[in-house]
């Protein structure tokens, strides 16, 4: 039962960690967040300063906890620079690593760590379905951080710990992710299709992220690899249409992918996040019995948009 738990989430200031606790903070005992930024107490959430690598005194929230959720992560939405590469790839490393140093000196570590991954491990694919079992790993950078992040994970073993490793959609959410960019272009008669438009976008509403993080909680039976997706991805020219039509906006200038070259360059992120295939499919957590509370982009979106 959920009640019953005390759960620490590190990076839990961020967009989905502030979901998570929204939906936990009343369904739990209670929840230690582990931040470099301060943020004033409640009742429900007690918020401890970290660096993302370093042992400290946050390790007593560990003792008393039986949920460790790992979120941490510097965010993609930039430049592959060197020195961004490097950081994105340390953010993850290290905030695990030391996660997995802390619970080893635990004498009673949390019985269960989450840590996050991405559904960006699996490469490019606009007609072929990737579940935990059959998806086929990419070799990109951003691929190649989620193979690391994931081996630095499941390279510790603590006893009695069971370890589950979320490969996370995109969360589409009503304060913060991704959608809130596309509704603000998509006002602006920008939200045409992106590229060919043939891409995939796997997707989870924010309230499904939460409610499977919670799903895994108290299924005790299931650990390893666990994709976060809802079960019907779309394309990206049809998830555009779909947003014009909700915000009724009758006009979507289509963004060719030189134009998108052009523009990633000048607000200094990368086109991958937009052109990039993603067909994740969460066969696991299906077959353990999750049902999804959205199941259709349209359902998504008209909840999140309206």
């Amino acid at each position: 039962m959920l009640k019953s738990k005390t759960i620490t989430i590190a990076g839990g200031t961020g967009f989905l960690g502030q979901v998570l606790i929204e939906y936990l903070k009343t369904r739990v005992k209670h929840i230690y967040v582990l931040s470099r930024n301060y943020k004033p107490n409640s009742k429900q959430v007690t918020y401890l300063i970290w660096d993302g690598k370093s042992q400290g005194p946050w390790i007593a929230a560990l003792e008393s906890s039986e949920v460790l959720i790992n979120l941490s992560g510097k965010s993609v939405d930039c430049r592959y620079t060197p020195k961004n590469k490097k950081a994105i790839i340390a953010s993850r490393v290290a905030s695990t690593r030391a996660l997995g140093v802390a619970m080893h000196h635990c004498k009673t570590p949390p019985e269960l760590w989450i840590n996050a991954s991405t559904g960006t491990i699996y490469e490019h694919s606009e007609s072929t379905p990737m579940d935990e079992n059959n998806g086929r790993l990419g070799n990109s950078f951003s691929e190649e951080v989620a193979k690391r992040w994931e081996k630095t994970f499941f390279d510790f073993y603590i006893k009695d710990v069971r370890q589950v490793a979320i490969r996370i959609a995109i969360v589409l959410g009503r304060k913060g992710g991704a959608l809130q960019p596309i509704k603000a272009i998509s006002k602006l008669g920008l939200g045409g299709q992106q590229g060919n438009g043939n891409q995939q976008i796997s997707w989870l509403h924010e309230e499904d992220f939460a409610r499977a993080v919670a799903f895994i909680i108290t299924h005790p039976d299931q650990e390893g690899v666990f994709n976060l997706a809802a079960p019907l991805p779309i394309r990206n020219r049809h998830f555009m249409e779909k947003i014009r039509a909700i915000l009724n906006v009758p006009l979507g200038i289509n963004l060719p992918k030189p134009l998108l070259e052009l523009g990633a360059a000048l607000i200094k992120t990368e086109t991958e996040l937009l052109l990039k295939s993603r067909y994740v499919q969460p066969k696991r957590l299906l077959q353990a019995g999750f049902r999804h509370k959205f199941t259709s982009p349209e359902l998504a979106l008209k909840d999140l948009l309206t």
